[in-house]
């Protein structure tokens, strides 16, 4: 079990956590607006934001404001009283992220970078990585171990789904459970396993209607967080407003998916 504060607690046995937040950092004002109203509709959560989507499909695309203002404005909700977790895409990136959140999270394309898995197992901080599209279930345990290597055992492993021919993706619940068999704690991405990767010509585009189904078997399945972007009006994000989750959604689904895994537990 993974205890990232005195409220929240990751792994078997612990209540079912959230990290959830918008794709990439908009302004100070919508993060700050995000993180306070995502917790009053479920209470502790981890809030995640990017401050650089470095694998935008186009050179055109909003990336965020970088390094050193991103982390600025998310230290700041951090001292607000959230916990928080964002993404590093260079090792050289792992030192100054771990100064300002929680949670260091390794994305999909480059989960399997020595380099970088093992500078972010060197900060301490815990390390979610994103199951590669093009990783097997059993295979991203290698990537854990570099993390592992450095004597760092605070690794989370999320799944986000699997390639299934152009533009388009799949999740096997059964990778969940084989994913489990590790001993770390195991997390599914409702948001980007219905994510329609470049689909829609300069952008990826979503079927955010199947979030909660794939949630619902994914919490049933026994993971043990759940990751979704939530977004307070997806048509005007920034990044990836076509795979997020309306805000005033998230607070029934979470109460739903909160009972399946109390019944679950019971397995």
């Amino acid at each position: 079990m993974i205890e990232v504060n005195a409220q929240i607690k990751i792994g078997r046995g612990a209540p079912l956590a959230l990290i959830a937040g918008p794709c990439v950092i908009e302004s100070e004002d919508h993060v700050h607006f995000m993180a306070r109203e995502i917790h009053k509709r479920v209470g502790p959560f981890i809030f995640k934001a990017s401050f650089d989507k470095a694998n935008r499909s186009s050179v055109h695309s909003y990336r965020g404001p970088g390094l050193q203002e991103g982390l600025r404005i998310l230290k700041g909700v951090r001292e607000a009283g959230f916990a928080v977790l964002t993404d590093i895409h260079d090792a050289s990136q792992a030192a100054q992220a771990a100064s300002a959140v929680d949670i260091l999270q390794i994305p999909a394309f480059l989960c399997r970078q020595t380099d970088l898995l093992v500078e972010a197992g060197r900060t301490g901080k815990i390390i979610n990585i994103k199951k590669g599209q093009f990783v097997s279930p059993l295979d991203i345990k290698l990537a854990a171990e570099k993390v592992a290597s450095t004597g760092n055992d605070k690794i989370i492993i999320t799944e986000r789904g699997t390639t299934f021919g152009y533009n388009n993706l799949v999740v096997d619940m059964r990778g969940l459970a084989m994913m489990r068999d590790f001993g770390w704690p195991v997390c599914f991405d409702a948001t980007h396993s219905v994510q329609l990767p470049g689909a829609s010509g300069d952008k990826s585009g979503g079927q955010p209607q199947f979030i909660a189904p794939l949630s619902r078997a994914a919490v049933a399945a026994g993971v043990d967080a759940l990751f979704v972007e939530v977004h307070d009006a997806p048509e005007r994000a920034l990044s990836d407003g076509a795979n997020a989750l309306r805000l005033d959604l998230l607070g029934p689904l979470w109460r739903t998916l909160n009972r399946i895994h109390e019944a679950a537990q019971g397995t």
